[in-house]
């Protein structure tokens, strides 16, 4: 089975070895046949399609094995973007690879990787986290362990739901932080820009258009304390949780090699962050 990325928008992103795969194989899996017949339009591409969504995707992953044990080779696609990345398919993944058959990528777009790499917050790495709950309360709870982390983090959020979970990324992690917003990416009315998390709600109530579309929202990562290198502060962050300051900055300065008095002061700091 062949997992294919298509267009977020942009149909000139599309690749020439995802349009050949889809012209080869002898089923496509798709979200919505109708939403993606027209993509294979444009490719003049012919091969029949199955609808694979979040409600059926058990019973139809059973059919898709059922053909793959036959002979036959099947593509799975989404409305857009990359598969089983917060998008119907994982679960078929998972299935088709339990009964043994071989699951092979072809890349292309993706919504998370698209935004990053436009952010500049990517240079340590990241966090993908998907779309959180939609309720404030479990938003907010979901958004609680991420305060420390150090690495970006990418969201996805619905045009509904916009402002809210913008709002609750301040509440949580501050105003002076960075956030960019990506909405609409490669459709006609793209637009990406990049702010402190204070400046957030004004900028949504600027215009309404401004809560329509697709997001994607890049999160800068907790600025790292001069003189602590990811790990020192990974191993003293685990270690707060279950001793006191003191003990916990000279058990992190005998693991990692770092400096105590810098662990303490730093120990201090994240307890007094934490309330």
């Amino acid at each position: 089975m062949y997992v294919v990325a298509t267009p977020l928008g942009n149909i000139g992103d599309m690749g020439v070895r995802a349009v050949a795969v889809l012209g080869a194989v002898d089923v496509i899996a798709a979200e919505d046949t109708r939403h993606s017949q027209r993509l294979l339009d444009a490719f003049g591409v012919t091969t029949r399609m199955l609808a694979v969504h979040q409600h059926n995707e058990q019973e139809a992953a059973g059919r898709l094995i059922a053909l793959l044990e036959s002979g036959q080779q099947v593509a799975l696609i989404t409305d857009a973007g990359t598969p089983a990345v917060s998008d119907p398919g994982a679960r078929l993944v998972a299935r088709v690879r339990e009964a043994g058959h071989a699951v092979v990528p072809v890349p292309g777009a993706c919504a998370a990787v698209a935004a990053l790499s436009v952010s500049g917050f990517a240079e340590g790495g990241f966090r993908f986290v998907g779309f959180l709950p939609p309720k404030a309360a479990a938003r907010v709870a979901a958004l609680q362990p991420l305060r420390d982390e150090a690495d970006a983090m990418v969201f996805y959020e619905a045009p509904h739901r916009i402002a809210e979970c913008v709002a609750d990324l301040a509440k949580v992690f501050g105003a002076e932080r960075e956030l960019l917003i990506a909405r609409e990416m490669t459709k006609l009315h793209e637009q990406i820009v990049r702010m402190p998390l204070g400046e957030t709600a004004a900028w949504f109530a600027a215009d309404p258009n401004r809560s329509r579309g697709e997001f994607v929202l890049v999160l800068a990562g907790k600025p790292r304390s001069e003189g602590l290198d990811a790990e020192a502060e990974r191993v003293l962050a685990l270690l707060l949780g279950e001793l006191p300051v003191k003990s916990a900055a000279r058990l992190a300065a005998d693991i990692t090699g770092a400096s105590r008095n810098t662990l303490y002061a730093r120990a201090l700091a994240l307890r007094k962050a934490r309330g």
